[in-house]
């Protein structure tokens, strides 16, 4: 299903809560079609996602896509919108900065590839780490950063370094001209506002959630006394 320009306009304005939530759709989408589902109605996609079937009909509404009755929406028509809508019909360069667990994990990660996010290269400061291999890339020093960044027009940079360096790596990675940064440091970055930063802080997404845990067992405790 193609977009007019008029509609591809319309979808760069876009709210920011819609967005996140589109490409948590996007994923969601491409996981079930991988599965071999065909058709998926709102409130499906809303009860695994833990939203309100309402919301995922206005979400929906933006995309200027619509459904079928009785059957609800055709998996690969909605993974081909959403894709085209969230700028990710064609492959997304990205980069990763941080050759340690995590950075290794994320190189070895296959469904990337499968959603559309080619690796170009995953560098350390760590001379013990250079030219050792991680899912056939070959980890290389920050020196070779910025020539990577410009060979592939690489948008997109992925931090997992740890907090004391995470500052230095995205002002590295903003100089090599990267738009955007996904931080994986527990590290509050001070970047350019034309540069977009997402935050994935796994410790506190555990403390936030051990909180959630805990109030609720709280709460059981004191139903039962």
């Amino acid at each position: 299903m193609g977009m007019t320009k008029r509609k591809e306009k319309a979808a760069r304005k876009i709210p920011s809560p819609v967005v996140r939530r589109l490409a948590k759709y996007r994923t969601y989408v491409n996981d079930v079609a991988f599965r071999g589902l065909k058709w998926i109605t709102s409130k499906d996609l809303a009860a695994d996602l833990g939203l309100t079937n309402a919301t995922v009909r206005r979400d929906i509404f933006y995309l200027n896509f619509s459904g079928h009755t009785n059957r609800g929406y055709s998996i690969e028509n909605l993974e081909r919108v959403l894709t085209r809508v969230l700028g990710l019909h064609k492959e997304c360069d990205i980069v990763i900065v941080g050759a340690g667990n995590l950075g290794r994990a994320l190189a070895m990660h296959g469904d990337l590839a499968r959603m559309g996010f080619r690796i170009r290269g995953i560098f350390d400061s760590d001379k013990k780490l250079k030219r050792k291999k991680v899912s056939g890339l070959v980890i290389q020093s920050m020196n070779a950063l910025s020539a990577v960044v410009k060979k592939y027009a690489v948008s997109i940079g992925i931090i997992a370094v740890p907090s004391t360096a995470a500052q230095l790596v995205a002002n590295q990675l903003v100089k090599a001209g990267v738009r955007g940064v996904l931080n994986l440091a527990c590290a509050n970055l001070k970047l350019p506002k034309s540069v977009h930063v997402v935050e994935a802080r796994i410790a506190a997404g555990l403390s936030e959630l051990c909180c959630c845990v805990q109030i609720a067992a709280g709460r059981e405790s004191a139903a039962l006394a």
